[in-house]
């Protein structure tokens, strides 16, 4: 076997190349024939090299070759590559023809990306492989420098052991090899772990690997800056001004801490990870620069540049306003944000996003602008957001559509109109569920009745929320409203100062007029004796795009449940509002995906809610959207995000409950406040960046999972 030598360390050095003429010596007692060129200096000049004895600096460089048949090695004034090219086409043919290159062995480890990436040692073997020849770049870690000739000899027999085995061993389609055997003791034993590892990607992230110097030669000037200096100093009137590039000089001084960094956080299988725990290293490579495959074939297009878009955010919480504007900078580095539209160039200020409160969106823009602004909100929507809408939209829907999961999906309720509790009886006709119901249960014990659930169709945060059963206790309540005369802001004033069991479900007589009844659900599904409901998050987009987040949360009621005929004055157990919660949330605000090691079911389970959840939500749309045109009305420039409450059963049967717009974002709390950056950086990818001709996830994206498209546009 012959065999072709190159290395960028110089000749034989104890301080500078310490391991070449080991190696050279254990290939030759091993019957290889070795030739070698070395990489010296700039200018490629060979000059001839005797080495002296083994671990000594008495070796002797002649500028002619001896041609006495001693050995004598090449030096070549070139890179380790240059050494390979000129050593396979220029030398050594008297020995035959070369089998194998063999780089190095290099002073110190060639791993991972940051240092073969700049390896003369790996780019000598690289030539090596384009040339032809099976390669190896060979390279000697050590751990301690304190390494004595018997720990090298044993590094360079195991070298020599591993050379001649792929020499007839190996790998199709390998092109070469680049090994570290470490300089430890008894490396050459049989024990040795030697495993196939792979390069670690890693990045430099401490800014330059070099050292600024001393300017010039010894911080002099030379004789010409000098003179110019002095005549400048002198006279007075020349005076020299010095212009243009400050001469420095550098040092390589890399920051290894990166490397270090890099390999503690790698998972297991890469090379440094493999020498920092002992074992010989092996990397199989191709000496090619591998192509990115997504980008093949593509032509690129160059676009003129784009005006800046921007997004005015007006949220008004302050919880929720810098989350919006992060995910917006995150998902869109060029956008401008405003406070409001003043802060907005009125020329050239390319596309706008209104992602603010509804009262502060622009909407005469957003309907005169259809491709240049997008707002946060549709203009009308009621029929999801009010509750005796709501009722209607699916109960006309499942009219029309009776195999629908909305007929299964939605407790039994009734909407009716009431001023006057006295009217009450007049309110009752049309919603005749509602009064059978009643009726029959006067014959029944209180636990066998159907329970109902009062809701004012126009209030929000638990406000005028009641339990019934019988239509004397539907009357008493609609007594107790109808006693409350005050003005809204003087109701929200006393119902603070009133105490008591009713404190947080009062009701504002503005609120009046529009109900609904609503089956009450039991027995719901418990975790810790405790009822709770569903918090989705579901994405509107255009006319209609519909996703649904799965990351969801479960907000629990504050104290534990027990039957409504038990105690229907107190909702406190009944009602999972955080809004009715006072202080902090605590354990009463969830994520849904851990309840899993509460259910018989676990993660399965769960899973099932999901799938009957996104079904629901579906069909809930397109119920809007197709029935009620007229009070759900979508816009191609609009997006929009609405929290949907779900109730589940004993029996895992999933109920929507309401539809809200502008939902509590802040009721996660600053522990999952991360559910919220996550949905509006989704948000900002799906519905914002295609808009405005970014690269977007239009289709949707993770956690944002589409469950509704058909596309009504506009009107």
């Amino acid at each position: 076997m012959h065999i072709l030598v190159v290395n960028d360390d110089g000749p034989p050095s104890q301080k500078s190349s310490p391991y070449t003429h080991s190696l050279i010596h254990e290939l030759q007692k091993s019957g290889v024939i070795v030739s070698v060129a070395h990489f010296v200096g700039k200018e490629i000049v060979p000059t001839y090299f005797r080495p002296g004895a083994l671990f000594t600096d008495d070796g002797n460089t002649h500028h002619r070759p001896c041609r006495d048949g001693g050995e004598e090695w090449i030096l070549v004034d070139g890179m380790p590559a240059g050494c390979a090219r000129i050593g396979l086409n220029h030398y050594f043919k008297e020995k035959g023809p070369i089998d194998m290159v063999v780089s190095g062995p290099n002073y110190g480890s060639n791993s991972t990306a940051l240092y073969s990436l700049s390896s003369r040692t790996i780019g000598g073997a690289m030539e090596g492989a384009v040339c032809g020849k099976h390669s190896i770049a060979l390279s000697h870690d050590y751990h301690d420098e304190d390494h004595g000739p018997a720990i090298i000899c044993g590094a360079s027999r195991m070298s020599v052991r591993l050379i001649k085995y792929f020499h007839a061993n190996w790998t199709p389609g390998v092109d070469l090899y680049t090994i570290n055997v470490l300089l430890l003791e008894g490396m050459d034993k049989p024990e040795t772990k030697i495993l196939y590892t792979h390069i670690l990607q890693n990045h430099w992230a401490m800014g330059s690997s070099f050292e600024e110097t001393e300017d010039g030669e010894d911080g002099k000037l030379d004789t010409g800056e000098r003179d110019a200096e002095i005549r400048g100093d002198a006279g007075g009137k020349h005076q020299h001004k010095h212009v243009g590039w400050k001469h420095k000089k550098f040092l390589w001084v890399p920051k290894f801490a990166d490397v270090d960094r890099s390999i503690e956080e790698s998972e297991p299988g890469n090379d440094g990870w493999a020498i920092t725990k002992g074992y010989l290293s092996i990397t199989p490579l191709k000496a090619n620069l591998m192509h990115n495959d997504g980008l093949v074939e593509r032509e690129l297009k160059l676009l003129e540049e784009k005006p800046p878009c921007w997004a005015v955010v007006e949220y008004e919480d302050p919880y929720v306003q810098p989350k919006i504007q992060a995910a917006l900078k995150k998902c869109i580095p060029r956008i401008k944000l405003a406070g409001n539209l003043t802060g907005v160039p009125s020329e050239n200020c390319g596309k706008i996003v209104h992602w603010s409160a509804y009262e502060s969106i622009d909407f005469e823009s957003v309907l005169r602008r259809p491709d240049s602004v997008i707002c946060c909100s549709y203009i009308i929507r009621k029929a999801l957001i009010r509750k005796h809408y709501l009722t209607q939209t699916i109960c006309q829907h499942v009219t029309k559509h009776p195999e629908s999961s909305l007929s299964k999906a939605f407790p039994l309720a009734c909407d009716f109109e009431l001023d006057y509790a006295e009217f009450l009886d007049e309110a009752l006709i049309e919603a005749y569920e509602l009064r059978e119901s009643l009726s029959a249960n006067e014959e029944k014990s209180e636990s066998n009745r159907q329970w109902w659930i009062l809701k004012p169709g126009m209030s929000d945060r638990g406000q005028g929320i009641r339990l019934f059963s019988t239509e004397e206790e539907l009357t008493a309540i609609f007594e107790s409203f109808g006693g409350d005369e005050d003005s809204d802001e003087e109701a929200e004033e006393n119902s603070e100062a009133r105490g008591g069991k009713k404190k947080d479900t009062s009701i504002v007589t503005s609120q009046l007029r529009h109900f609904i009844a609503q089956e009450y659900i039991h027995p719901p599904l418990l975790i810790g004796n405790h009822k709770f409901h569903i918090r989705a998050y579901v994405l509107s987009v255009g006319g209609l795009k519909v996703y649904v987040y799965k990351p969801m949360l479960a907000l629990f009621a504050a104290k534990q449940y027990s039957a409504p005929w038990e105690d229907s004055q107190d909702l406190t157990g009944h009602l999972t509002n955080t809004c009715l919660q006072s202080g902090e949330h605590g354990g009463n605000v969830r994520l849904f995906w851990d309840m899993h090691t509460f259910l018989p079911g676990g993660t399965q389970a769960l899973e099932q809610v999901w799938e009957s959840l996104c079904g629901i939500v579906g069909e809930t749309f397109e119920a809007a959207a197709t029935g009620q045109r007229v009070h759900f009305q979508t816009l191609p420039n609009a997006f929009e995000i609405f929290g949907l409450d779900f109730m589940v059963d004993a029996d895992m049967k999933v109920y929507l409950l309401e539809v809200n717009s502008y939902p509590d974002f802040g009721q996660t709390g600053d522990k999952l406040s991360g559910l919220i950056e996550g949905l509006f950086e989704a948000v900002a990818e799906v519905a914002v960046k295609p808009f405005i001709g970014a690269p977007g996830a239009g289709g949707g994206v993770g956690d944002l999972v589409k469950v509704l498209d058909i596309g009504l546009g506009s009107w």
